[in-house]
Formats: structure tokens, C-alpha cells, sequence
């Protein structure tokens, strides 16, 4: 297994355009002839002639964490040594911009959902994306066609197989829009229904799964705790079943959302208990790894003070407008920027910025986090076997 020549927490930009996650989808279609659909990733060379494609998703499986994982999923370490190369994932580095970044084939900017919770621009709520019932309208908020769509336009069979309390939530019809959805809970009910949805019918077929355990057990226990380490031998059990089963014109695409890294609690800075930080603060966003800003007016550069400051080093402090042009997000038009932070926190190495008070208890609590953009975070897999 080889992979880029930077350390778990050097700073790792999106290679939007031909190495990021939003690349999968396009490239796996071009394969099944899909109308502007482009191979970005350079698959045909080994899939030419496939006719049926899964794209399972493993929720924080980042590259760096499959050689702790190895040990306990040798089918993974064994796919990622000969068959895997190193993506990076869009930013911010979570799951909800990921999965809507796979869907739609485009960065974060285009599709506007910017990160785990943001502030609905022109109100003081914030939206977590992965608590969204469907207000705002998932067709209005995120209203970029997802290649699910695309695909069935164009004649392909399309299923998305996940949790069945995941069905027509606001962030499903955001990233999955366009497949048929089929529940499944557990690695092995994930595996049979994406095999029975790839070998359905004689036509072109697309099947995305999405599989969440792995990412769960490293916020609550760790990455390399006991329990994570369990979850890990059950990916490898979904995966080995997959592989078994690809039919011969099949190919099996494996990737992920993001990777992870454990916070000690020596590096959580406590927003909610520090009054310099509160000043001149209207809305609090995004989460402990990535903070949006929404501040009072005329208080950004107050703000931007205050929190260089006090964080002296911990994360960059930026502005909005000095956020965008880093091009993080790719382009952003206007009817996205405002959900964004007026002012923006990156944090830098393990520090988490955590809100006690103001938040949800467990998001305090938990061991691993993720959303900035180290190489931990941001760099992802891709494993490419073909039937």
C-alpha cells in the first residue's frame, strides 16, 4: 500500500477534478456510457467492458486508518496493497458535504451543503444536515441534479442501498435523489441487497451503499479502540462478501467520506465557557473541528482578533471571503455564501474547538473527530475490483 508522502497531519487540499470523492460517481458512469458522464479517475484502462457497478461507501474509513485497521480486516489491507489508490474528500471533511458531493459530482460550493450543522442564511437557526426532515426543501436547498438521476435518465438501473431510518430524510433526497432505496441494517443485509441489485436485471446497473458503523465507533470509543476495532473486521466481512459475490461484468468500487482522528481532552477549547470567544458571536455552526462564524455587525475583525488570540496557533482563523478564495469549497456562488461564517476556524493538528452549553452534550464527548482538512481527514480510499 502506497500513498501521498505527507504526515496524518499535514494540511491536504481537495483535488476536485480528478482525485477527490466527487470524482467517483462520474468516472463509474462513463464506464456504463452515461451522457456527460467523464472517467476523471482514469477507470476504463481496468474496467473496460463492465456493464454493472457498486460504489460502497464506508463511512470513516479514511487512508490512514486502514493500516491500524489492517490486523483486523485483512481483506481490506490486502484491496488497498494492490488495488487501492488515495483520494481526498471535498472540505469540510464530513459526512454530509461528502455524501452530496458524491452524489452531485461537484464540490461543496456548487451543492451548498457546507458542512454538519449551518446557519440558514437570513435566520439564527442552524441546520444540522443530518437531523433535516425536509425544511428547508431538500430541492431548493441543494439544487444541483445528482448523477443517480442522470443515470436513470439515460437507462440505467439505479438503487441506493443504506439504513432504512435514512429513507426520504432531507439529506438522502439531497445526495440520493434518483435510485431506488433499499433499507439495510447491518453489514450483512448491506451486502445481500447490493448484490441482488447488481445482478437484478440485464441492463446497465448502478448500486451505491453506505455503510456507517466504523465512523460511529471511532467518535464514541476512538480510532484503535476495542469497539472500533471490531467494526473494522465486519467492514472486512462486508467486504470479502462483496467481492465474492460481483458478478463477472461487475465492478465493485470502494471509498469513503473521510477519515478521523482522536481529540485528548488537553486540546478541546471550550467556546461556550470563554467569554472572549462569545463577543461579538450571533451563530455558532459547523462543528468541533471546522467552526463557522455568524457575528454581529461590524464585529469580524473583533471577532478574527479575539479568536487568533486565544487559540494562538491551534487553528487558522480566517474570513469569510479569505476562506472562499482558498478554493476549500470550489466555487461558491451567491446564493451559498451566507451559510457560511462570517468568520471561519480550522484547527490545526488534534485541537477540536467543542461548545458545552450550546450544543448537544455527546458532541463534546466523543473521542474522534473530523472536518479540517489534515491528511487524516481528508485523504480517502478508493479500491477498485473488478468481477
Amino acid at each position: 500500500m502506497t500513498g501521498p508522502a505527507v504526515g496524518p497531519l499535514d494540511r491536504v487540499a481537495p483535488r476536485y477534478g480528478g482525485g477527490s470523492l466527487a470524482d467517483v460517481l462520474p468516472s463509474a458512469l462513463a464506464l456504463l456510457g452515461v451522457p456527460g458522464a467523464a472517467d476523471l479517475l482514469d477507470l476504463t484502462p481496468r474496467l473496460a467492458g463492465v456493464r454493472r457497478v457498486a460504489v460502497l461507501l464506508v463511512d470513516g474509513l479514511g487512508w490512514y486508518q486502514i493500516p491500524t485497521a489492517a490486523p483486523y480486516a485483512p481483506t481490506l489491507a490486502g484491496l488497498a496493497a494492490t488495488v487501492g489508490v488515495p483520494l481526498t474528500a471535498g472540505f469540510p471533511s464530513t459526512t454530509p458535504t461528502s455524501l452530496v458531493s458524491l452524489g452531485t459530482g461537484t464540490p461543496s460550493g456548487a451543492h451548498g451543503v457546507l458542512g454538519f450543522t449551518v446557519r440558514v442564511p437570513g435566520t439564527d437557526r442552524v441546520l444540522n444536515h443530518v437531523d433535516w426532515a425536509g425544511d428547508p426543501e431538500p430541492f431548493a436547498w441543494q439544487p444541483v441534479p445528482t448523477w443517480y438521476e442522470r443515470a436513470r435518465a439515460a437507462g440505467v438501473a439505479v438503487t441506493v442501498v443504506s439504513r432504512p431510518e435514512f429513507a426520504g430524510s432531507g439529506l438522502t433526497l439531497a445526495a440520493n435523489r434518483g435510485g431506488d432505496y433499499r433499507g439495510a441494517a447491518g453489514a450483512d443485509p448491506l451486502a445481500e441487497r447490493m448484490l441482488a441489485a447488481l445482478a437484478a436485471g440485464p441492463g446497465p446497473t448502478l448500486v451505491s451503499g453506505y455503510h456507517p458503523d466504523l465512523d460511529r465507533h471511532g467518535h464514541l470509543t476512538g480510532v484503535d479502540s476495542a469497539p472500533w476495532r471490531l467494526a473494522a473486521a465486519e467492514v472486512d466481512r462486508l467486504l470479502a462478501r462483496l467481492v465474492d459475490g460481483l458478478p463477472p461484468d461487475a465492478a465493485l468500487l470502494v471509498t469513503a467520506d473521510h477519515g478521523q482522528l482522536n481529540v485528548p481532552d488537553g486540546h478541546r477549547i471550550d467556546l461556550d465557557t470563554d467569554p472572549r470567544l462569545r463577543a461579538g458571536v450571533r451563530v455558532v455552526a459547523g462543528e468541533p473541528r471546522v467552526r463557522y462564524l455568524h457575528v454581529e455587525p461590524g464585529a469580524t475583525a473583533d471577532v478574527v482578533a479575539a479568536w487568533s488570540a486565544v487559540l494562538d496557533g491551534a487553528a487558522r482563523v480566517l474570513t469569510r471571503e479569505e476562506a472562499v478564495a482558498t478554493g476549500w469549497f470550489g466555487p461558491v456562488p451567491e446564493a451559498h455564501l451566507g451559510r457560511i461564517g462570517d468568520v471561519m476556524v480550522v484547527c490545526r493538528d488534534t485541537y477540536a474547538v467543542v461548545a458545552t452549553r450550546s450544543e448537544p452534550p455527546m458532541a463534546s464527548r466523543l473521542v474522534a473527530y473530523h472536518g479540517a482538512d489534515t491528511a487524516a481527514e481528508m485523504t480517502i480510499p478508493l479500491l477498485v475490483v473488478r468481477g
